[in-house]
Formats: C-alpha cells, structure tokens, sequence
C-alpha cells in the first residue's frame, strides 16, 4: 500500500508516525529490536553482534570464538565420555564380571544419549542456552567423579546414565546455539522423515549404523581384543586401538572435506569393508600389528562412511525439515553403537567367545557396508552428486 503524505488530517498522522519510528529505531540498539520482532520468543542469541555487556561482568561471544568454544565443547563431552573405556578390564578384574556386563555398561550409554536428546532437546528453547549447557557440563562432571568413586557394577551403570543424559542435553543445546547464528534454519527437534528423503536415507542407514556398530565394538572390547593378541594388560595399549580408530576417521574426514558427498560415501565403504576384513583376519591369526593396521583403514572408513551418510541426505532437505531429519540420523547412529556391542558381550560369553564373536561382528559390518554400497549404486540419478 503506497500512502502519499500531502494535505488532510491523515498525512499529519502519518507523518508524525514515520517520525516517531524513525526515533525509536535510532535510540533502540539493534540486538533489543530484534527480540521485539520476529524473535521475540526466542532465547537470548549466544552469537548477537556486535558483543556487549550482560548485566555485571557479563559478555556474549560472537562469531568465530563462539563457534570454537562449542566446538571444544563438544570434543570434551564426547572424549570424557570415551574416557572409561580403557578401565572397563580392570573394573572387570577386581569384580569379577563377565563381558556381558561390560557391553551393557558401555551400551546404556547409548541409550542415555538417546533419551537426552529426545527429553531435554527442547530445554534450551525455554529456559535459554547456556543455563542448560552450564547445567549439563556440572552433571557431566558429576558423572567422572562417581566413575572415580565406584565401588561396583551398580555406580558404573549411573555414571554412564548420568554421562549420557548430560552428553543428549549438551549437545542438543549446542546444535540450537548453532542454528542460532541463522534462525531461519532453527527448528525445535522432533524426528520425522519427508518422502522424498526416504530413498536417500535408506541409502545412508546401514553405513551410519555400520560405522557406530564397529566404534561400538571398540569402545567395549577393544581393549580386551589388545590383550587377546598381545598378552599384556597395559591399559594405555588396551586404549591405543580405539585411539587409532578415532585418529584415522579425523584424518579421513579432514582429507575428503571439499570432495562430493558420493565420493565420500564410496571411500568410505571401501575403506571400511577392507578395514574390518584385514582386522578379523590379524583376530584370526594373532597379529597385534595387523590388527592395528586394519584399525587405522576402518578409522578412515569410519570417519568418511559417516560424513558421506550425513552429506549425502542432510543438504537434499527442505530448511524446515532439517531438524527432523538430523534426529533420525542421531537415532540410528546411537543405535548403532549401543545395541550391536550389548549382543557382543552375549556372543562372547554364550557364542564361543571373543574371537569367534569378533568375525561375526565383523561380517556383519561388511555386509551393512555392502548394502550401503548396492543402495548408493541403485541410487546414482537421484541423488545429488555436486552435495
């Protein structure tokens, strides 16, 4: 609607309005203005520009600082929660439990995570960012001392219920910071899956459970494994396989960054199906150097099959389905490194042992691989290769 300021009592009202506006607008700073507007409902922005004074002493990153501090946020949650791994043997030795138990410990953790995303996710949209990232960092610490101080199986287990409740929240409360910095892309969690998104998802299910299955594997036996083929009980050499697995997946991930996402996935695959081949062959033979070797190859399947999965369905998503589409991806990731290492601990008591559970294991993972790979082919014209 065009309003032409000439004669009559409308054009002085008019004009005394656009005054008025123009007034308000200069005295009101940018960030005030903003939260009378469109995002009014919203929490306070961790990332507002320019930064300024929050009450007494007070500041808000923006930019770049913030980003970095999220992220090592991050890399702490999910390192401490990695932490215990290389203490589980000797939490088994002094008391005396079998491998099942040692699966399932590592395990509920998954599960933890799972039920923190879906439970406090929303938290931070009501009650802001940094009171639930403050909070979930306490209890987070929280559960390291109970892991310190544990006299038994039943403190172990609330550790890393604690651990993964803390980890869901944090990290939920992180991705929305994230998404803060362009709040057309910020969504409140839920889980849903568009049509069209169904063959391409399909697609990356079975190497993102395949990858957190073997990152499941080992997390909860990997330093039994180092003991198996080396005979030494040291726990820096039980953690050195896990270490080695995490390593190659960062490398891998930073090497293929700019390549498409088909790419990726195809390197992924092949790296994982040769990795997990030649570490259940050294299992098989008794080779420490082998198994280190094919640890380092599957790390890299590892880091690229997840970053090809993810690259390849999360572009093809509409804005406002994005969100949805991100907690099925974390559903099926955490599934998959929770629930194939709790049958592992049942395999290796009941199904002839650790050895013989590992080759399952590992063909298991092949074949998720090789379904992913027949998906990626069978798919080629609908998805897109330029991701």
């Amino acid at each position: 609607m065009t309003m032409h300021h000439g004669a009559g009592p409308g054009a002085g009202v008019a004009q005394a309005a656009t005054a008025a506006d123009r007034a308000e607008r200069v005295a009101t700073p940018p960030v005030q203005r903003a939260v009378r507007g469109t995002d009014a409902g919203l929490p306070p922005d961790p990332f507002a520009r320019p930064p300024r004074r929050l009450g007494r002493g007070g500041y808000r990153l923006n930019g770049r600082p913030a980003v970095f501090v999220l992220a090592s946020l991050i890399v702490a949650l999910l390192a401490s929660s990695a932490a215990p791994t290389p203490l589980y043997a000797i939490y088994q030795a002094q008391w005396h439990f079998t491998p099942i138990t040692t699966t399932v410990v590592f395990g509920v953790y998954a599960l933890a995570v799972l039920a923190g995303l879906l439970t406090l996710g929303k938290l931070s949209d009501h009650v802001g960012r940094r009171p639930v990232l403050l909070t979930a960092i306490a209890v987070h610490a929280g559960s390291l001392v109970i892991f310190a101080t544990a006299t038994g199986v039943p403190a172990l287990l609330s550790a890393r219920v604690v651990q993964g409740l803390s980890t869901g929240a944090a990290l939920s409360a992180i991705g929305a910071a994230m998404l803060d910095m362009d709040r057309e892309a910020s969504l409140r969690p839920e889980i849903t899956l568009p049509r069209a998104l169904r063959a391409p998802v399909l697609t990356a299910v079975p190497v993102l459970f395949a990858v957190w299955a073997l990152a499941g594997l080992y997390g909860a036996l990997g330093p039994a494994l180092v003991h198996a083929l080396t005979g030494s009980g040291n726990v820096v050499l039980g953690a050195l396989s896990l270490f080695v697995l995490a390593a190659s997946a960062v490398v891998a991930t930073i090497t293929l960054r700019r390549a498409t996402a088909r790419t990726v996935m195809l390197a992924g695959i092949a790296a994982l199906i040769t990795g997990v081949t030649v570490t259940v062959a050294a299992v098989s033979v008794g080779s420490a150097a082998l198994f280190f070797a094919g640890s380092a190859i599957a790390g890299a399947g590892f880091g690229s099959g997840f970053q090809g999965g993810i690259r390849t369905v999360v572009p093809l998503a509409a804005p406002h389905e994005r969100a949805g589409l991100v907690s099925v991806l974390y559903l099926v990731s955490y599934l998959g490194l929770g629930v194939p290492a709790v049958l592992a601990g049942f395999g290796v008591v009941h199904g002839g042992g650790l050895i013989i559970t590992t080759r399952y294991y590992g063909a298991a993972v092949i074949a998720l691989a090789a379904l992913a790979l027949y998906g990626l082919l069978k798919s080629r014209h609908t998805i897109d290769k330029s991701v």
